[in-house]
């Protein structure tokens, strides 16, 4: 099911484009956003489910979502998204990528 990207926020955004122009292991972390993105676009549930019951909290009070998705990228990196119904679009909001080690953190494993 196709979906149209979207941030969660302007910092989320402003911290993607920043990727594109920096050093060497960024730039490459920014192509395989990129590459995300456009299976993202061609079908917004390409990415695995996360349990409701693992939700961070930050999450669900910083952008009141009551999904949560993950996209594994290259080198234990991880998008990590939530699916909105908009009026007749599926939104793919982009809420973070971290790295692995970040994202045992985030989600208590």
């Amino acid at each position: 099911m196709k979906s149209e990207i979207k941030f969660a926020d302007e910092k989320v955004q402003k911290n993607f484009e920043e990727l594109k122009d920096s050093k060497t292991e960024d730039k490459k972390l920014y192509k395989w956003i990129c590459r995300a993105f456009e299976d993202l676009e061609e079908n917004g549930f390409s990415g695995i489910r996360i349990q409701k019951r693992l939700i961070p909290k930050v999450y669900i009070e910083k952008y009141g979502i009551d999904n949560l998705w993950k996209y594994d990228l290259p080198k234990g990196w991880r998008l990590i998204y939530s699916v909105a119904n908009g009026e007749i679009k599926i939104l793919s909001i982009i809420l973070e990528w971290m790295s692995h080690k970040d994202y045992e953190r985030r989600f208590k494993y």
